[in-house]
């Protein structure tokens, strides 16, 4: 193949906004590789910049067309020189471009070796596209709020993308879990170790009380009546930026410690992660694999909020 298909925002907007365009196969510079993409994630922020919001939306409002995506797993194809640490043919997956670059969302991309991790043989490229992202964000938030064993955590939105690997990685911390989501996920967060709680018969506030961590998902007034479960002294991280404000003025005046956070690529997380799922102790869940071309289709479903794990586009 001579050209890469990417996918591009062409200006904000709805789904309909997003357009396939053709370049040349990047060459890779000093300590770059060139990765054939075979999937990419889509993440809430993804959607979130589609429509103009936030800040990487302010950021990139000159520089449209503009192709989004930070997760990728693929396969190395050529290498640059002083590029060390892969060969032509491996599986590789990372965290990319963020926040102001992107690019994920590409046939082919050009990636500093040094942001990417090796995929174990283990490892099916699918799920590997599920984590880099979602998966850091998960550590980072629990890293953030110093989870300790045997406390009690409550997880809102325990079944998206960030939230199912949140509570797996807060059980293997052994703490309590506690997590809220919708009836038809009961069981699947049972099955992670959780004790779900079905937002759509009550609020959280009404069913649950004691809680040492908040690990807030969701932001609005389900964290804020979240708070109201939380004991004396306890930490709150809120990660949805268009909230983490709010929630966490509303949290500090309450007494807790709250912060918000903002993600960052660390690819000695995701080596983790990966041999974690490598191994069974840690498991991916995808909610639909979408091919590129039907990207639109892919953003309105994450738009929902209701997926359970991951969306990610098949490119090609």
């Amino acid at each position: 193949m001579s050209e890469n298909k990417h996918i591009v925002i062409t200006e904000f907007g709805d789904p309909s906004v997003l357009d396939i365009h053709t370049s040349s196969i990047p060459v890779p510079e000093n300590g770059q590789v060139v990765v054939k993409v075979a999937f990419a994630g889509v993440n809430p922020i993804d959607v979130k910049t589609r429509a103009g919001l936030g800040w990487a939306a302010e950021k990139n409002k000159d520089n449209l067309p503009w192709t989004p995506g930070y997760d990728i797993a693929g396969t190395v194809v050529a290498c640059g020189d002083k590029a060390e640490r892969f060969m032509a043919g491996q599986n590789v997956a990372g965290f990319i471009g963020f926040p102001l670059q992107g690019g994920g969302y590409s046939q082919y991309v050009v990636v500093d070796e040094n942001a990417l991790s090796a995929v174990p043989d283990a490892v099916i490229l699918e799920a590997a596209a599920v984590l880099p992202l979602a998966g850091q964000t998960a550590v980072q938030a629990l890293d953030k709020a110093q989870v300790k064993s045997g406390e009690r955590v409550l997880i809102l939105a325990g079944a998206g993308g960030v939230g199912h690997l949140a509570v797996q990685i807060a059980v293997a911390a052994q703490t309590e879990v506690f997590t809220t989501c919708s009836e038809k996920n009961l069981d699947y967060m049972a099955t992670l170790g959780a004790h779900a709680i079905n937002y759509q018969f009550s609020p959280v506030s009404e069913r649950l009380s004691d809680v040492d961590v908040l690990i807030d998902l969701v932001g609005g007034e389900a964290a804020l009546d979240a708070l109201k479960c939380l004991a004396d002294d306890a930490r709150v991280v809120s990660v949805p930026t268009n909230t983490a404000q709010m929630v966490c003025e509303k949290a500090t005046a309450l007494g807790f410690k709250a912060s918000g956070m903002l993600v960052e690529p660390a690819p000695d997380q995701l080596d983790a992660m990966l041999y974690m799922v490598s191994v069974g102790l840690l498991k991916t869940e995808i909610a639909d694999v979408i091919p590129m071309a039907q990207v639109a289709n892919a953003h309105e479903k994450v738009a929902t909020g209701h997926t359970r794990g991951k969306i990610i586009l098949e490119m090609k």
